[in-house]
């Protein structure tokens, strides 16, 4: 039996798309009820982009509504958390409408923004603190009391991966072809990758980098071979995990001091800072000496917990 309004949050990611249902009580709490999945999206610019988020929300949302039993019910409001959407831009108004017509809403029940926004709400809700993701790519993002917020990277894996699994398993690939031409000495690492990736010279490494549909995610595969390498003692390994959790923590450390957060409590999430040991290990350890006081805790909530929380905003704006 309903509860009040229903309400979905979604989480829009570039691999696939999560959408969380839930009935807003009267006393403002939610009672999530079911939970669907779809295919993701890319950059609303993108070649097919729009029509991509179209069909992520749709699927997802009818996946949910089957899992719930609500086959037939369609959602109050909604909340968008979306990969390559920033906050204050033309992209996001462009999100919010076309939100609305594939939702079949109107555009005042929608908020959209870019999915690090709502990972951070489900992550810390309106408490102070940083979030650190670190997958594929890599981006941290923090608030205050007083409700500022501030971001430090994340500007896509071409510019500014540093810290993700992204980098992790490009950097190991720079380092194998330095061993390969004499450049560096040669360590198991090297071996390890290639046999990772099914090739026995730099030639053939060349080759399958520039190969269509490697790019940011084919790296990144790499980057679990990299960390397992750097726990069994490899120096060149080792570099590369320690400057990785360096720019994590200093991603930390920046926005620390921005936002002026004393002892900051600093949550993690993304597969690269919740899989990989090594790196985990690193960045706590460099964070305890670059922003001294830091507390590494639990997210209270994930994205779609976050895209929930604008819904209800949208929600009580009707």
């Amino acid at each position: 039996m309903a509860e009040g309004p229903l309400l979905a949050g979604f989480d829009a990611g570039q691999t696939h798309t999560s959408c969380k249902l839930a009935w807003l009580k009267s006393n403002g709490e939610l009672n999530p009820i079911g939970q669907g999945y779809g295919p993701g999206v890319r950059h609303l610019a993108a070649p097919g982009g729009e029509a991509c988020f179209r069909e992520a929300l749709q699927q997802s949302l009818r996946d949910a509504l089957q899992q719930a039993g609500l086959p037939d019910d369609q959602p109050f409001a909604a909340g968008v958390g979306a990969s390559g959407i920033e906050r204050g831009s033309a992209i996001q108004s462009q999100g919010e409408a076309l939100a609305a017509d594939a939702l079949h809403l109107p555009k005042a029940s929608v908020a959209v923004s870019g999915d690090e926004h709502t990972a951070l709400i489900g992550a810390l809700d309106n408490d102070p603190g940083v979030l650190v993701i670190s997958g594929t790519g890599c981006i941290a993002l923090g608030q205050n009391g007083s409700g500022r917020w501030h971001r430090s990277g994340g500007w896509g894996w071409l510019l500014d991966g540093a810290g993700s699994a992204m980098d992790l398993g490009r950097d190991g690939l720079a380092i194998s072809v330095q061993m390969a031409d004499g450049r560096l000495s040669e360590t198991a690492l090297k071996d390890q990758l290639w046999q990772a990736l099914g090739v026995s010279t730099a030639q053939e490494l060349k080759a399958a980098v520039i190969a269509e549909g490697f790019g940011a995610a084919g790296f990144a595969r790499l980057a679990p071979v990299v960390d397992a390498s750097a726990s069994s003692g490899d120096p060149h390994a080792r570099v590369i995990i320690e400057r990785s959790a360096l720019a994590l923590s200093q991603m930390v450390s920046t926005i620390a001091s921005t936002l002026e957060l004393q002892a900051p409590r600093v949550c993690c999430s993304g597969g690269a800072l919740t899989h990989l040991k090594t790196l985990r290990e690193a960045f706590a350890a460099d964070l305890a000496q670059r922003c001294p006081g830091a507390t590494l805790v639990g997210p209270k909530g994930d994205a779609c917990d976050g895209a929930l929380r604008l819904a209800v905003q949208a929600a009580l704006r009707c």
